[in-house]
């Protein structure tokens, strides 16, 4: 045996540093469940400890979900869906709301937002965006009487389409039709202490225009960049200018004392003939890109004290969702594990000649026992190699020695 564990770490010697960090940069997650072939929340539960995912945003409160993820450490952001802001104005109805999808899983589970109602005020539904405010400060209201208040937050998510102006950045303004929702919510958020959380794509506006907006600006990538003429800040990004304009529109109607944060963010890796970009080379240089900005902890030009908060969107391809081809291919991972295209060495810190395969073995049920077979095997063996041996890799040649043939 111990000859079998000497030919094993000379082979890890030859493999890639393998230092588990994917999006361990305290970047989120959105995870999304419409689909009819996603894995059961407590396989994802052990994928996302595994790459070190430690925030998770929902769009509901799936019991299964917070069950799964009891004892993990992973933060959550729930969703109250807009089908049911109107019960909200209802203190009781608000009450045990919270007693239902919250209470039974805080001890367990960390449970730090609510979410309330998503991009409401970008639809057409006037009576839905008026019980809004309401709904908001119902949840609040409950998690005080409750003794939540403290370890809990309330917001609620809006689409960049609420801006009439975002270029540039130092113009950026609410829409007038809007006013009267946005106004009063701001002040809920300065009263309580929680951001203002946008859905960001910069990919919708180089899809549209193509041929105006250069695609190097929306990637990160290098560019000349362009100069706000208000401010004689330099952006080199359509994002952070996207965020700036957000701040100088909350800025104009009196707030400078509110958060933004960026609770959607991303890239489609497949799309129709007539979305021009969605390809998975663009997709996976959006989001390098992006974890490379949030490792150097970069804010933006108008706040570069504040470090961005962003999550990005998604866990996994959805093949349910409705519209477009590219809404149903925005995920990092696919259905059973392996990675949609390489996340790159920012992800992963370092990880180099990446096997997705490894993901999913990750999260497979032999991973604990081999793997605390492996922690014995590590300590054995370091002071042999002069170096840390990563046992996950250890767990992983030695699962494909006792089956005889790689994972599939």
């Amino acid at each position: 045996m111990a000859t079998v564990f000497r030919a094993l770490l000379l082979l890890l010697i030859t493999l890639s540093d393998l230092s588990f960090g994917i999006l361990g940069l305290g970047i989120g997650i959105n995870y999304g469940q419409i689909a009819d072939n996603l894995p059961p929340p407590s396989r994802v539960s052990q994928l996302l400890q595994s790459v070190n995912i430690s925030r998770v945003k929902l769009y509901d409160a799936d019991p299964k979900v917070l069950s799964a993820f009891s004892n993990s450490n992973v933060d959550f952001i729930i969703g109250l869906g807009n089908d049911n802001l109107v019960n909200m104005n209802d203190p009781l109805k608000a009450r045990t709301w919270v007693q239902e999808n919250v209470q039974p899983y805080i001890s367990g589970t960390k449970i730090t937002c609510i979410l309330v109602g998503n991009e409401v005020l970008s639809g057409t539904d006037t009576q839905l965006m008026s019980y809004l405010l309401p709904a908001m400060q119902g949840v609040q209201s409950a998690l005080v009487s409750l003794g939540l208040s403290k370890q809990i937050y309330v917001t609620t998510a809006h689409s960049l389409v609420i801006l009439s102006s975002s270029f540039p950045p130092s113009s950026g303004a609410f829409k007038e039709e809007y006013a009267q929702y946005i106004k009063p919510i701001l002040s809920f958020h300065s009263q309580v202490k929680s951001p203002f959380l946008i859905n960001a794509y910069p990919y919708f506006a180089y899809k549209d225009n193509p041929n105006e907006v250069s695609l190097d600006y929306v990637l990160f990538k290098p560019n000349p960049g362009t100069i706000d003429p208000g401010t004689n800040l330099k952006y080199d990004n359509m994002l952070y200018a996207q965020i700036d304009a957000v701040y100088s529109a909350i800025k104009a109607m009196g707030h400078t004392d509110i958060q933004v944060r960026i609770s959607e963010t991303g890239w489609p890796s497949k799309g129709d003939s007539n979305e021009a970009g969605a390809t998975p080379e663009n997709a996976g240089l959006y989001n390098r890109n992006l974890l490379q900005k949030m490792l150097e902890k970069q804010g933006t030009p108008a706040k570069p004290s504040v470090p961005v908060d962003i999550y990005v969107f998604a866990l996994f391809n959805e093949n349910m969702k409705p519209g477009p081809t590219s809404e149903r291919n925005y995920g990092l991972f696919y259905p059973n594990g392996t990675m949609v295209y390489n996340i790159g060495s920012q992800g992963f810190q370092g990880f180099q000649g990446f096997d997705p395969r490894l993901v999913y073995f990750l999260s497979s049920p032999f991973a604990p026992s081999i793997h605390a077979m492996c922690l014995e095997l590590e300590n054995r063996h370091k002071e042999e190699r002069h170096e840390e041996i990563n046992s996950w890799s250890v767990s992983y040649i030695l699962l494909i020695v006792s089956r005889g043939r790689t994972l599939r």
